[in-house]
Parts: structure tokens; C-alpha cells; sequence
């Protein structure tokens, strides 16, 4: 990947300036904790834990509250648990040239959610997903997972997947039927660059439709 540091952050900093600003306004309050804030008591039927895209506020950011809406349509909010990946995952341009495509603080926080929901609700289904640089992080944190873990994981949805080519199309370790991966075409950062272009930001169907529908199959009933 032939880009220099500042290059890189340019043209990602171009992914909040070409959000609508109704977008803009509205990821501010998208938060969701209930992996963390949840009683093992109370355990639900899945978990879902999503990585926010560049620049994104909250820790669900755009795409991550459509799945997360669907799921509870589906299923009733107290039968899925919501989670964002927050601090210390800062969602900022440089860590996007880290090899991993995020930090190892972030990739080591998104480790410790799932494990966390694994250790609550034992027979909770886990879901993740992530999208842009928050699709490499949720790739890097499931392969660093040992099997008995990645077990319990039963599907992934990653959008505008930053390391797609490098990664050869999958998440390294883990089953690619428990995999979907959505990369428009003519965006670019799925075949190994960082620019970003109109198609990089068109996943919002995907994500409140083929995406919930690929979990909840996984899901199940």
C-alpha cells in the first residue's frame, strides 16, 4: 500500500466531510453498552458487538445502530445486547497504516468484549461486525481468539473492509461461512487502498437488511 502517513489521513479525513449532516448529527448519541452493563441474570439470546469506521463518534457510529436495530426487531430489545467498541479504540485516520488496520489497544478492547460476553452468558450466540477501519479491527480481534472462543462466535458482518485483499477476502482463522463481508464496488479501500470514495459510504442498505438477515440465519430462531 503506497501512501505516506500524511496522504493517508487526508483522504480519510474526507470520510466526515462527506458524511450527510444528518448523519453527522445523529451518530453523536450512538452509544450502546450492554455487554458491559448487563447481568449475567438477564443473559439474552445473542450479543452484538460492532467497531465504528473512521472519524466516527460514539461507539457504534453509522452503520453499526441499523444492524443493531434490526436484530432487536427481530428477536425484542431484551433478547440481543448491544455493544460498541469505545475507548480505548479512538477511531482515528493513523491507525488505519498500523498492520492490523487499528491499534493493538483497540484490537485488545474488542478482545475483551467478546470474552467478556462469552464469561457472562455462556450460552449467549455472539455476533460482530465492523465497518472501515472498525471491520480490520473486529477481523484482527476474532483471529487473535482461541478456538473454544471462536466458537462461540457465530457470525460476523464486516462493511468497507479495509483489509479485504490483505486478508484475502475472510477473517484469518475463523470460518468463512460464519462470514459476510460487503465491499461495493468501486470501493477502493477493499482492494488495498485507503482511498475513499462515494461507494465506501453506500453500506446503509446493506446494513439494515442483508447484514441482520446473514445473523439472524446464523443466529437462529
Amino acid at each position: 500500500m503506497k501512501f505516506t502517513a500524511a496522504i493517508a489521513t487526508a483522504l480519510l479525513s474526507s470520510f466526515a466531510a462527506a458524511l450527510p449532516a444528518g448523519t453527522l448529527e445523529a451518530r453523536q448519541v450512538l452509544t450502546r453498552e450492554e455487554v458491559q452493563m448487563g447481568s449475567s441474570p438477564a443473559c439474552p439470546k445473542a450479543s452484538f458487538i460492532f467497531a465504528r469506521g473512521t472519524t466516527e463518534s460514539g461507539n457504534m457510529g453509522t452503520l453499526g445502530p441499523r444492524v443493531a436495530s434490526a436484530l432487536e426487531s427481530h428477536y425484542g430489545d431484551r433478547q440481543v445486547w448491544i455493544q460498541g467498541v469505545g475507548d480505548p479504540y479512538t477511531a482515528t485516520t493513523s491507525t488505519n497504516l498500523l498492520p492490523d488496520g487499528a491499534s493493538t489497544v483497540a484490537i485488545n478492547e474488542m478482545v475483551r468484549l467478546i470474552n467478556l460476553s462469552v464469561s457472562k452468558c455462556p450460552n449467549t450466540k455472539v455476533t460482530v461486525g465492523g465497518y472501515s477501519q472498525g471491520a480490520a479491527l473486529t477481523a484482527a480481534a476474532v483471529a487473535k481468539l482461541p478456538s473454544a472462543t471462536q466458537d462461540k462466535i457465530v457470525g460476523a458482518v464486516l462493511f468497507g473492509y479495509t483489509k479485504n485483499q490483505q486478508n484475502g477476502g475472510r477473517i484469518k482463522n475463523f470460518p468463512t461461512d460464519k462470514t459476510a463481508i460487503y465491499c461495493a464496488v468501486g470501493d477502493l479501500v477493499c482492494t488495498g487502498s485507503l482511498v475513499i470514495t462515494a461507494a465506501h459510504l453506500s453500506y446503509q442498505d446493506e446494513a439494515a437488511g442483508a447484514a441482520p438477515q446473514f445473523l439472524i440465519s446464523k443466529i437462529g430462531a
